[in-house]
């Protein structure tokens, strides 16, 4: 019989998915670490020191490798959800597995594919609005770098018409990314089979303190723009 393949294995997926899951976390931290310089630092400093952040970012052989591997945890990571979502869905094939799955799960537990499809719109519409931007669109210049300072405030500015939508749909995503990590990095070092009862407690409370904290300080940012902008 011919072998189904290690992406074809339910386990192989729950893997995938929790390798990838935790990958993602890091460069989360990562990600934020960076954009709170528009936070501690503002006027021709913030600007500066951000924009060489963001042309680091951008050009350093080893960030952009890192970057590829981010590209392509995030496409494992969706497509794998994606199917681990149909195939427990199939699984519950009665109203009592149901009952019993919400008596006995956490709302976010039971969510975790529409809270990554929240999540996988917000990326697209970021990308297209500063990646795609940073890469291939028209930039401004500053001191000869690209001003992508400049492309964020003004993205996030109460003079463009939809600056407060911009920052609510930013904060509402932070949101169910707050969700869908309480209960993905737990779950990513119990699918590995990385828990123990010394260690499980550790881990939910580090989980959990990620889950509020990350999303938190990216959604007090689009906030903090648009405040001083007033």
């Amino acid at each position: 019989m011919k072998s189904p393949g290690i992406l074809k294995s339910s386990l192989a997926k729950k893997y995938v998915m929790a390798l990838t899951g935790l990958f993602l976390c890091l460069f989360l931290a990562g990600h934020l670490g960076g954009n709170l310089q528009l936070l501690l630092k503002t006027g021709e400093e913030g600007q500066q020191a951000f924009n060489e952040y963001a042309k680091f970012m951008t050009t350093f052989p080893l960030v952009k490798i890192l970057s590829y591997l981010t590209y392509a945890s995030v496409l494992f990571h969706v497509v794998d959800g994606i199917v681990l979502s149909i195939q427990n869905k199939k699984a519950r094939s009665s109203r009592y597995v149901m009952e019993k799955g919400r008596a006995n799960s956490k709302w976010s537990s039971r969510n975790m594919g529409v809270l990554g499809t929240i999540i996988l719109l917000f990326m697209v519409s970021h990308m297209q609005s500063f990646w795609y931007k940073m890469h291939f669109g028209a930039m401004p210049v500053h001191n000869g770098i690209k001003d992508l300072y400049t492309v964020v405030l003004e993205f996030f500015s109460p003079t463009n018409s939809v600056g407060i939508f911009a920052v609510i749909g930013y904060v509402l995503a932070q949101a169910a990314l707050a969700f869908h990590l309480s209960h993905g990095f737990q779950s990513g070092f119990q699918s590995l089979g990385l828990n123990h009862v010394k260690y499980n407690g550790v881990i939910e409370k580090a989980g959990f303190a990620f889950a509020i904290v990350v999303p938190t300080l990216f959604a007090t940012i689009p906030v903090f723009l648009y405040v001083s902008q007033l």
